[in-house]
């Protein structure tokens, strides 16, 4: 019925048809697709919440209250730090909407000022939608947005966008911003089970580009620097030491994110870990050509099919008559070369697009209020 569609689209359809959940759709689709068997049967579905003081919670649900209803929010960034919150800097969100057109244009009735005032005047919710989806990766993001003494930014992105991104990295921004810690308040359609597979590949790509031997806090540095290679933020606008800020400043929560990924790996004996100090693991890993293999295979699949044009394909025939295309894996440097060129061309673009929408919904003022204060962290770091 559903041929040779991709895991995202699987999930995709029976998203919309409502048949069922969305993780019983990747549960199916990942014992389906053989060349994902061989890490993701092993991986089980990730469930967390950051442990958050009541407060705080409330806190950052208040601005739910004066927006539309949301399918998905998640917080990130600074505001995982509690009461560590600096009430000058931003809190960041990412809102998953069904339907975007109708959402800002409900939103413009409540929360005209959050938008640019040149988008408002000449076209309105349908404008907004169209430079976000036609210009940018789909993501529209009111910053500056006062309330309750606090400043927010918000992205608003169509659900149908989201998952496509966790599953198959076509765009990879928001996957890669569910990839560090979050912290969800809203999720009404499973997008934190779904995300298990996001977690799982991302794990896959940073062992590809990490040597035999290395350390938690390595691995959870370069997972991190993914979406951030050939992002051109990172030439002039973001600190340098961003990704090691990044993850020192929350490892504890890296490594509850991604223990049951890791313990998965270690089971198909991809992995190996020795304890060392600090409660960071020292870890080893199997670089043959069967392992490196496995990790390909479980990537998504927009990068092994960019993979498969550079590296050529082989079809192989599945139990149930289905044919499957692989990718040719010569050698493991040669696959983690391309895999890094791959992802580095989808990120720049992706960067490149969004900064240009950033630009034009921002308005002119709040674009340079807020790239100059970008550029004040990348010079003081």
């Amino acid at each position: 019925m559903y041929g040779s569609n991709t895991v995202g689209n699987m999930v995709l359809h029976i998203w919309y048809c409502k048949t069922y959940s969305l993780i019983n759709a990747v549960r199916f689709k990942v014992t389906e697709e053989s060349d994902a068997q061989p890490i993701m049967a092993g991986v089980c579905i990730i469930v967390l919440r950051l442990r958050m003081d009541s407060e705080t919670k409330t806190e950052l649900e208040d601005l739910l209250g004066v927006l539309p209803p949301v399918e998905f929010c998640c917080v990130y960034g600074s505001a995982l730090h509690g009461r560590k919150r600096d009430k000058s800097s931003m809190v960041d969100y990412i809102l998953g909407v069904s339907d975007p057109l109708k959402w800002h244009s409900e939103n413009l009735q409540r929360n005209r000022d959050h938008y640019a005032s040149w988008m408002v005047h000449l076209g309105g919710s349908k404008l907004i939608t169209e430079v976000a989806e036609k210009i940018g990766v789909g993501v529209h993001f009111n910053p500056f947005v006062t309330f309750n003494d606090q400043l927010y930014k918000y992205g608003v992105v169509r659900m149908h966008d989201l998952i496509d991104d966790i599953m198959n990295w076509e765009r990879f921004y928001l996957s890669g911003r569910l990839q560090k810690p979050v912290n969800i308040l809203v999720d009404q359609m499973e997008v934190e089970k779904v995300n298990s597979v996001n977690l799982s590949s991302a794990i896959s790509a940073a062992l590809l580009l990490l040597p035999p031997k290395f350390s938690e806090e390595e691995l959870y540095a370069k997972l991190c620097s993914l979406s951030y290679m050939g992002d051109l933020r990172m030439l002039f606008a973001e600190d340098k030491n961003k990704v090691m800020k990044i993850v020192q400043g929350q490892f504890d929560l890296f490594q509850r994110m991604y223990k049951p990924v890791l313990e998965g790996y270690a089971a198909k004996e991809l992995l190996r870990f020795s304890a060392s100090s600090a409660h960071h693991a020292n870890i080893t890993q199997d670089c043959g050509l069967s392992a490196a293999r496995s990790l390909v295979s479980s990537l998504p699949s927009t990068v092994r099919s960019r993979m498969r044009m550079k590296l050529g394909e082989r079809k192989i025939l599945t139990e149930s008559g289905g044919v499957v295309h692989e990718v040719v894996v010569g050698s493991r440097a040669e696959a983690a070369e391309c895999m890094r060129k791959v992802l580095r061309r989808i990120v720049m673009v992706s960067s490149v697009r969004q900064a240009v929408s950033g630009l034009l919904t921002a308005g002119g003022a709040t674009a340079v209020r807020y790239v100059a204060k970008k550029m004040r962290k990348a010079w003081n770091s």
